[in-house]
């Protein structure tokens, strides 16, 4: 069996980084080795010893000086959105019914939907991102398009085809029973098939009709172990507008709650407006805030507050996500450059350190696949982000003042982009440098 033999700077995180000294929170090794085989880890460390575990023909390949990571994990993306990224001024209903809904209508041609979601991960590759909780369309041929396309890439993606059936053009609703026919049907033919995982993926509740809600909690029953994803208190008028859809509701989070849907593997985007008795649903339940930077800024939704949900009496589980289209930029680096201002404008801050552990390893627990990705540890899937601190002018005359793995981070992490990912690994294959 083939090996491939990486020699780099290598960085993986153990637990959350308290602060920018705290070494006990991840493993950094200055002449770093990964040694994969079938598509996955099968050593790493040291690259001399490392090298003494690969096989006399293995593929041998020099990233020295640069970094090697985990491949970044975006947590809640929209693929059919692709051509609505950097539409013009409006909040979050308006943006939807301008920009969003009339683009997703496209994804009822199959052939559309196919080549959009190549170019979708194409372009999360390139930017070192190698696992995305995705939201497809309300049409079961874009679900079956993004499956294609990522199965075809070897990728490690969740994703679903949105449940809606109300508050949005005919053309982009379906029934509580064909939304349920379709993603049990969807659940049947991709689920584990591959790298694939399912999500079941009621929009929000504004478009989800109470029979269809109904419908989202069985399933949810009849599938414990798969992931839901959904949008939750993202903005104020979206939250009134729910409270008079569901009148009976405590508040927006009960609506989910009384259908079944907080647990474990349930991504809620945004979260920004939460009450102290819905953050402690979430908590709770296991469920997932998940943190949309660049989105929330873009639409003047509001600033998540990830220091109060972190370290709250009844913490909440975090993750952090680009959210395009809404959201700005394809890129994690960008989107946690984003997440340092907002935390920062609320009197925080957060360490860079802290930023890389989310966007790896940190992500990958909030999603539950720290077991797959997220890391590099022996047995995981070989998915592996190689980063150039000195990609453009700016960044190499910045970093000749650089003297600590800390600052280069954070010099990533501000300054970054696709520029500074000089190659991606996906199941042990080169994947960025592949693309046309």
């Amino acid at each position: 069996m083939s090996q491939t033999l990486l020699r780099g700077r290598t960085l993986s995180f153990l637990r959350w980084p308290e602060e920018k000294e705290d070494q006990a929170a991840y493993r950094y090794e200055e002449d770093g080795g990964l040694l994969f085989e079938d598509g996955r880890i099968v050593a790493a460390g040291h690259y001399g010893e490392v090298a003494a575990r690969a096989a006399p023909d293995a593929k041998r390949i020099e990233h020295r000086p640069h970094l090697m990571l985990p491949g970044f994990i975006d947590a809640h993306v929209h693929f059919p959105q692709m051509q609505v990224i950097a539409s013009y001024g409006a909040e979050l209903l308006e943006w939807l019914n301008t920009y969003t809904f009339p683009e997703e209508t496209k994804f009822r041609d199959a052939q559309h939907g196919r080549r959009i979601a190549r170019l979708f991960l194409d372009e999360v590759v390139r930017h070192g991102t190698t696992t995305v909780a995705a939201y497809c369309s309300v049409h079961k041929q874009s679900a079956e398009a993004f499956f294609a396309e990522s199965h075809a890439h070897n990728m490690l993606n969740i994703a679903g085809k949105v449940m809606m059936d109300r508050n949005a053009p005919e053309a982009l609703r379906d029934t509580p029973q064909s939304s349920y026919d379709d993603t049990r049907s969807l659940i049947a033919e991709w689920h584990g098939k591959g790298r694939q995982l399912y999500a079941i993926t009621p929009r929000f509740a504004i478009t989800s009709s109470p029979d269809q809600m109904e419908m989202a909690g069985a399933l949810a029953r009849e599938f414990p172990d798969l992931h839901i994803q959904t949008h939750l208190s993202e903005n104020h008028a979206e939250i009134e507008f729910t409270q008079e859809l569901y009148p009976w509701s405590r508040d927006y989070t009960d609506v989910y709650e009384h259908y079944g849907l907080l647990r474990e593997r349930a991504l809620f985007g945004h979260c920004i407006h939460l009450s102290e008795r819905e953050a402690d649903a979430l908590s709770t339940s296991g469920a997932v805030a998940v943190f949309c930077p660049t989105s929330n800024l873009f639409l003047g939704s509001g600033l998540f507050d990830y220091h109060r949900y972190r370290l709250r009496e009844k913490p909440l589980r975090l993750a952090s996500a680009t959210d395009v289209g809404g959201g700005t930029n394809y890129s994690m680096l960008r989107t946690m450059d984003e997440a340092y201002k907002v935390i920062a404008l609320q009197g925080e801050k957060l360490n860079p350190f802290a930023s890389f552990w989310q966007i790896t390893r940190g992500n990958a627990e909030s999603l539950s696949i720290a077991e797959r990705v997220g890391t590099l540890d022996v047995g995981t899937d070989a998915d592996v982000v190689v980063l150039d601190a000195g990609a453009t002018p700016a960044m190499r005359l910045r970093l000749e003042t650089v003297k600590t793995l800390a600052e280069e981070l954070f010099l990533l992490q501000t300054l970054g982009d696709d520029r500074s990912v000089v190659e991606v690994y996906v199941a042990g294959e080169r994947a960025k440098s592949m693309l046309a």
